[in-house]
């Protein structure tokens, strides 16, 4: 019987040590040093059989020895990676979706609003006090029943082909 309540004790001891900081499975800004995602590797140094043949260097251009993923890829599964150097329509979608004029304090309205829904949706008390997360249930009624829309679609008769079979 003592064992179990010394178990117990340490226990509660422990999860009183845990903090809770709100937010739940909100990525963390990142601390002191780099983001080690972001680092890409660099191609080799290769000395051209030409020198003159080197471009000339821009400030803050690309370099022939920077990183290229997505042309990479492209190359790498048969693709045609000049495709990729086109123009973009990145420029009318920002244009259209910003006709209205945009918030600059978006981001600090919507956390703020974030915090205050998920203060008022806290789970029950169990879940409070075993720490479980109730992040996506509290958000699920905002959830878009994507095999529910794909009836939808197709009953209005809007083709999707490019949806996979359901599971």
């Amino acid at each position: 019987m003592l064992h179990r309540l010394l178990f117990l004790g340490l226990i509660l001891t422990l999860a009183a040590c845990s903090s809770d900081d709100g937010l739940l499975n909100i990525k963390q800004e990142p601390g002191e040093g780099p983001d080690e995602f972001a680092i890409l590797p660099t191609k080799p140094l290769v000395l051209p059989e030409d020198v003159v043949s080197l471009p000339a260097p821009t400030p803050g251009g690309s370099n022939i020895t920077d990183p290229t993923p997505e042309f990479d890829v492209a190359s790498a599964l048969g693709g045609n990676a000049a495709v990729l150097s086109r123009a973009s329509n990145d420029g009318a979608l920002v244009n259209y979706s910003t006709r209205f004029g945009i918030d600059p304090q978006i981001r600090a309205e919507l956390a703020a609003s974030d915090a205050e829904f998920r203060r008022n949706n806290r789970g029950l008390f169990l879940e409070r006090l075993f720490d479980v997360n109730v992040y996506f249930r509290a958000y699920d009624f905002m959830s878009l029943d994507q095999y529910g829309e794909l009836d939808r679609l197709r009953r209005a008769g809007v083709r999707t082909p490019a949806v996979p079979p359901e599971p």
